[in-house]
């Protein structure tokens, strides 16, 4: 896997992975969701939030727990795969569902292409759930 240049520079500057701190920052409004590790912005991504009816909770949260393969318990067993849960029910979690990424099409949880779950899956597990933060805002 290739690593990536913000990572490189991170590590140039003398940041190590055990002290990072990984932010993702979720915007409703724009349906896009930003990954910094040490401040420094390493992903954008598309993402699916909440659609009309329901809610996607809005505030600052840690990760709660992390589950590679799931399946959801609320709805048909639909699968979140990379699911990073972070208030109850609610979680970051990856979708096949790509076409509506970049919209509102949730039941609240925020969605992302599986590829770009498991790139912050992997980063929350490497640095730990008190070094990770989430933050939604509208």
């Amino acid at each position: 896997m290739k690593t990536p240049l913000g990572v490189l520079l991170c590590l140039m500057l003398g940041a190590t992975p055990a002290s990072a701190s990984i932010v993702a920052n979720v915007h409703i409004s724009s349906q896009t969701m930003t990954v910094s590790v040490d401040g420094i912005p390493l992903y954008n991504w598309p993402v699916s939030t909440a659609r009309r009816g329901y809610v996607t909770p809005t505030g600052y949260f840690h990760p709660v727990r992390l589950e590679r393969i799931w399946h959801s318990t609320l709805y048909d067993n639909a699968p979140m795969p990379y699911s990073v849960f972070f208030d109850g029910n609610y979680a970051i979690h990856g979708t096949y569902e790509t076409r509506h990424i970049g919209h509102r099409a949730s039941h609240g949880c925020v969605r992302l292409p599986t590829k770009d779950a498991a790139i912050l899956f992997n980063l929350v597990r490497a640095h730990g759930f008190d070094q990770s933060q989430i933050i939604i805002d509208d």
